[in-house]
């Protein structure tokens, strides 16, 4: 059974997570061939004050 994680800081929408959730599964479908019922994708919103880049919160940096 593939699982994908996937992580991203906060703030889409939930079309948008939809969308990514099933364009990830079409890949991995046609990547290895998975039967699509065996699929798992599991997105992590992580808060903005979570995230550092280059040592500095996204929030802090405004993304």
């Amino acid at each position: 059974m593939p699982f994908a994680q996937i992580y991203l800081i906060e703030g889409r929408t939930e079309e948008q997570k939809r969308a990514l959730i099933e364009k990830v599964t079409e890949a991995i479908v046609e990547a290895i061939g998975a039967p699509k019922a065996n699929v798992r994708v599991w997105l992590h919103d992580v808060p903005k004050e979570n995230w550092g880049i280059a040592g500095v919160s996204a929030k802090d940096l405004g993304r």
